[in-house]
């Protein structure tokens, strides 16, 4: 039981991460575009490069154990980002809401089978 969840939670924290390192180099390699996303959105286009670095650093405090309370703190972020996301998607009725969903099930998901894998991980 404990092998399948670990073979579930690398898969499944593994899409996330293609979805996220994909995200962050988009913010880097086609500001433009990712610029005007922001702009109808609302948002002001001096987060774009910090929000990609933060995305990569939580990756990092997602996958490796400097520190476990950073880990906690990554996982909040990236659920605070993607509920931000999805609120913002459909507020302006633009229809793109749906990535944000599936980062949002991919990193609960995680989470999840993080905390079932690790159950007294935080004290």
């Amino acid at each position: 039981m404990q092998k399948r969840d670990l073979w579930i939670f690398r898969i499944v924290t593994g899409l996330f991460s293609v979805m996220m390192v994909g995200g962050a180099s988009m913010y880097f390699m086609q500001n433009d575009q990712v610029r005007e996303a922001f702009t109808n959105l609302g948002y002001p286009t001096f987060i774009i490069y910090p929000l990609a670095v933060a995305k990569l650093l939580g990756l990092v405090a997602i996958w490796t154990n400097k520190s476990k309370m950073l880990k906690e703190w990554a996982y909040a972020g990236f659920i605070f980002d993607f509920l931000l996301a999805i609120s913002s998607h459909l507020n302006v009725n633009d229809g793109e809401q749906w990535g944000a969903i599936m980062a949002l099930i991919l990193v609960s998901v995680s989470y999840f089978y993080h905390r079932k894998l690790y159950p007294t991980y935080v004290d």
